[in-house]
């Protein structure tokens, strides 16, 4: 399988398990997001040819799994979330560039108005699975354009 959709289908796996690990209680020893750990969108998306790019910037520290950036995208006037792609991440305390494509159903998304979620989350080793570790989410009003 290519790299793209195997981290995608490793995002969006990730993102089931987020749902699943947000329902039960923290414990009390989880230590809140470090402040020098961030994840930002650009005031602007691209939409072309059924796809959608979306990007912004990061920086995360070093962890004991996989580190993703993650984005999803939806109508101002909607609750529906499409997934954007995921970009494996460099926690090395820096910030980078990061930049997600993925498609979209047909008519989901139109030029204009949009607001997106990008979530910087790790994939710590947890016995049998992957436990999804949240480091830094961003939301922002965004405007799609096409080309």
């Amino acid at each position: 399988m290519p790299v793209r959709p195997a981290l995608g289908v490793a995002a969006g796996s990730a993102l089931l398990l987020l749902g699943f690990a947000a329902a039960a209680p923290a414990p009390a020893s989880a230590a809140p997001a470090a402040p020098s750990e961030s994840v930002t969108v650009d005031k602007e998306g691209r939409m072309a040819d059924g796809s959608v790019t979306l990007s912004g910037t990061y920086r995360c520290l070093g962890g004991d799994g996989p580190v993703f950036v993650s984005s999803s995208v939806k109508r101002p006037s909607s609750d529906v979330h499409y997934s954007v792609g995921g970009t494996l991440a460099v926690c090395d305390g820096e910030e980078h560039r990061w930049e997600n494509t993925g498609t979209v159903p047909a008519g989901a998304l139109e030029a204009g108005r949009a607001r997106v979620e990008a979530t910087l989350m790790e994939l710590r080793p947890g016995g049998v699975l992957l436990v999804p570790v949240v480091h830094a989410v961003g939301h922002r009003d965004i405007t799609l354009v096409e080309g």
